[in-house]
């Protein structure tokens, strides 16, 4: 059932879970995703990245592929379609192939373009009935080489950019994208806390969901945190789950060359790690 992710954010503040976003890359991971959340009775996000668009060929390529998967695979959980880290350019391009939600990264804009901008999609998207995401100070990770320890955002800026009508808000709590340094400080707890007095009933997004330890993640989501996004996790476990594959050699065995037997480990080690992060999430069995 495809939906904006408005409802199922305001029922996960309500009932102190989190939905997760996982990021969709090719039909494998979105047929993963799917069939995870459909047997853990859990609504979710599948993330989409504007590169990993371009590799699908376009959005309209996802957005059809995803109506289709529903459909064929039965479907009922709440599923939504979410532009991750989305341009204004690339917002458009969604809204247009039909995409239920979008989430616009004006954090790279001074703050008065960023608030003029959000209000602009707000509008259209309120038109369309889709949710949308937005976000303030910027969240860190590796980028030409350098690794950022991840800023907070400043929770004045937070409640601005809230109180302009968002169904969603990303902010900075020092996390990052992709791997954690050793040498990482963990999340800011104090910043949550604050921006969560500020922006009251507001859906929270945690970007950089993946080597962020449990008990944080359980902390993060009694202070407001709905949305949780992973991406390198699944890949990871992809891409080990192909390499014992190959490495046992069972690429050589009868047609174990065919990709359908080729990416099956990999295919299945996203499915457990979905459901493993829908269980640590708390939304199994919250689909209504």
């Amino acid at each position: 059932m495809m939906v904006s992710a408005k409802e199922m954010l305001q029922k996960a503040v309500a009932g102190h879970y989190a939905v997760g976003q996982f990021n969709i890359n090719n039909l494998e991971w979105t047929k993963a995703i799917l069939q995870a959340a459909q047997e853990s009775n859990s609504p979710v996000i599948l993330g989409v990245s504007e590169g990993a668009g371009k590799y699908m060929t376009g959005f309209k390529t996802v957005e059809n592929m995803v109506e289709a998967m529903v459909e064929e695979m039965g479907i009922t959980v709440p599923v939504a379609t979410h532009l991750d880290h989305g341009s204004y350019e690339g917002c458009m391009k969604c809204i247009d192939a039909g995409f239920t939600s979008i989430m616009f990264d004006g954090s790279k804009y001074p703050i008065e373009e960023n608030v003029a901008k959000t209000k602009e999609l707000i509008a259209i998207c309120e038109e369309k009935g889709m949710s949308l995401e937005a976000e303030v100070g910027s969240i860190g990770g590796e980028e030409d080489g350098v690794i950022g320890q991840g800023e907070c955002a400043d929770p004045q800026e937070c409640k601005m950019i809230a109180d302009l009508g968002v169904d969603m808000l990303a902010a900075g709590i020092g996390n990052i994208h992709g791997k954690y340094p050793e040498n990482w400080a963990g999340l800011s707890f104090e910043t949550l806390d604050a921006i969560q007095k500020l922006t009251g009933d507001m859906p929270l997004v945690l970007h950089g969901g993946t080597g962020i330890p449990d008990d944080m993640i359980k902390k993060a989501i009694d202070l407001g945190v709905a949305k949780i996004n992973v991406n390198t996790e699944c890949q990871l476990v992809f891409a080990e789950a192909t390499r014992k594959y190959i490495e046992a050699g069972k690429d050589l065995e009868g047609k174990g060359f065919d990709p359908r037997k080729l990416l099956k480990p990999g295919f299945e080690a996203i499915v457990e790690k979905v459901k493993e992060k829908m269980e640590l999430f708390g939304s199994v069995g919250k689909a209504e």
